[in-house]
């Protein structure tokens, strides 16, 4: 069965499920808004942006860490990477794009990539001068805003890298 990822879908799996979230991402079996997919990696707009165009790049094959990848694989994220994060702060009009593997709430090795708008956007806690913080829910952006991000970054994707299948 094919269907869009949710929060409340994310929300039910395990950090170590035999149902990872990520590799039924990778076999298509839960449709997400693709930016990118080529034979080793999908690239997809996460469901909770920390802002508009942030997305993931996972291996197609599990992997539970970042540092549990081949060097292949890891290369070719970073490669994939900064194209994206190119096309990025072109679209986004952002001076710089975050790369980040953080794997803490899934056990699936990934990578996001966030345009940068306020220098707090990625923040590390010791920095963080407050020691009692509350935090809100991650905005969801709609279907419709995460469709017509996609197909943007998808057209630019086409023009840079060629050939390779976006959907």
């Amino acid at each position: 069965m094919v269907f869009y990822v949710s929060q409340s879908v994310l929300s039910g799996f395990d950090k170590m499920s035999e149902e990872c979230v990520f590799c039924r991402i990778a076999k298509s079996e839960i449709k997400v808004h693709e930016v990118y997919r080529d034979e080793d990696l999908v690239a997809f707009l996460d469901i909770g942006p920390i802002r508009p165009g942030h997305i993931q790049i996972i291996p197609i094959q599990h992997y539970d860490y970042f540092d549990d990848l081949p060097s292949g694989i890891a290369h070719k994220i970073i490669d994939l990477g900064q194209k994206i994060a190119r096309r990025q702060k072109s679209l986004f009009s952002v001076k710089r794009v975050a790369l980040l593997f953080t794997g803490g709430d899934i056990a699936h090795a990934h990578c996001h990539l966030v345009p940068v708008v306020e220098e707090t956007d990625i923040t590390s806690a010791r920095y963080i001068v407050e020691k009692n913080l509350t935090y809100k829910s991650l905005p969801h952006p709609g279907d419709a805003e995460l469709a017509k991000i996609a197909t943007s970054l998808s057209k630019e994707f086409e023009v840079v890298l060629g050939g390779a299948s976006m959907e």
